[in-house]
Order: C-alpha cells, then structure tokens, then sequence
C-alpha cells in the first residue's frame, strides 16, 4: 500500500529531477518503448504461475513425484531456449512489433488447452501444451526486448533493461497474485488434500482462463505501439 502511495510521488519527483535515475521522457514520447514494456508485464503476468499451477496438477490430481513433474514441464523451456534463437534473428529482419504480437497469439494457443484439463488429461496433451507456449514465449520475448532496446538511444541502454526487468518483476508477481486469489476464492485457507482436489481443479482451470484473456488483451499491445526496429 505505502508502494502504491508513493509512486505517484517517484513519477513527479523523476520528471523534475536534473538527472533522474528513471527518464519518465522514456515512457512520455516513445510509444514503441511504452507498449513493448506494456506487452511484457502482461505477458509475464500470464505465464510466470504457469509452472506453479502444473505442478500442483501434476502431484495432486495425477500422482506424480516432484522429480516426474519437474522432468515433464521442463519441455516449456527447452522449447523457448531452441527458438529464441531464431525468432531473435527474425525480428532483426522483420518488424519486430508484429512478430511479438503473433507471438503473444501463440502463447494463447499454448495457454488456453489448459483450460480444458481434467484427472483424464494425459501426459502427451500437457507436454504439447507447453511446447506451444514455449514457442509463443520464445516468439514474443526476444523480439519484444529486441524493440525495446531498439527504441532507445545508446545510452539509455541500461534504464531500457532494468525498465525491462522491472516489468518481468511485476508481471510475475502479478502473476501469482491472481493465482492466490483465484485460490483462497475457491479453496481458501485449508490444507490440499483429496477433499478439496476437485477445487482445487477448478482453481487451476479459473487462472488459465484469466491468463488467456489478459494475452488475448496482450496480443495488441505490440501493435499500438507503431513502427518499431
């Protein structure tokens, strides 16, 4: 609460500052800075607790060890690692706004059959999920840094980045704020236990619902922003 308080105080006190450790002109004139770091806290806000989610599916409704769940979802980032690369060198060749955007759509694809899970889902359905959304990660990070550092001058580089880190950090918090949320809405302050399984399924389906549709509302920021690098 006092973080929220003060905020507008930082934003009022860095637009007078001679030398502000944030550049508020950053965000004022510069749409293609202002949106991509938008579509970054939006898109961390959708995937950070997505990892959480699975593996509290994984070992209470479906049995699994910690070591089987973590070998299982481990696939969401071995799939962002192998296309990063290359969705890195496509947006240097491309708009790179565009390619973001399409980026964000895929990570919905990667999102949303999650939304339909039950104690029947199999192993297959849940590794191709998340292989989808490590595409749409890989598709939509590297080409939205790529914008970001691309829309400023060279020596705004390290604000750029840490603007940037500072929206991962949000995002992700955000993240598991909706998630507690959703699960003190329908669980509450009890104990997982097989009781409460068939709750704490439809916890999980609540937040992957909500995550499709804040990257569905993602999906156009990258493009308000205008032509970008």
């Amino acid at each position: 609460m006092l973080g929220a308080a003060g905020f507008p105080v930082m934003i009022r006190w860095e637009a007078r500052a001679k030398s502000p450790i944030l550049d508020i002109g950053l965000f004022r004139g510069n749409r293609a800075f202002t949106f991509s770091n938008l579509a970054a806290l939006i898109n961390y806000s959708a995937t950070y607790a997505v990892t959480f989610l699975l593996s509290l599916y994984l070992q209470y409704l479906k049995g699994l060890n910690a070591e089987q769940a973590g070998l299982l979802l481990v696939s969401q980032p071995i799939f962002q690692a192998v296309f990063s690369p290359v969705t890195g060198r496509l947006s240097d060749r491309s708009e790179s706004r565009k390619v973001a955007s399409l980026g964000m759509a895929a990570t919905i694809v990667g999102l949303f059959p999650f939304v339909f899970m039950d104690e029947g889902t199999t192993w297959v359905y849940i590794t191709v999920g998340l292989a989808l959304l490590g595409f749409g990660l890989a598709m939509f990070v590297s080409p939205n840094t790529n914008a970001i550092m691309s829309s400023v001058e060279r020596r705004f580089y390290g604000v750029a980045s840490a603007t940037l880190g500072t929206m991962r950090l949000i995002g992700q918090m955000l993240s598991m704020g909706i998630t507690m949320v959703i699960f003190e809405t329908y669980i509450g302050r009890v104990e997982i236990t097989p009781a409460v399984y068939p709750m704490l399924l439809t916890s999980i389906k609540t937040a992957f619902v909500v995550f499709s549709i804040l990257c569905a509302c993602g999906v156009f920021a990258p493009l308000v922003r205008g032509k970008a690098p």
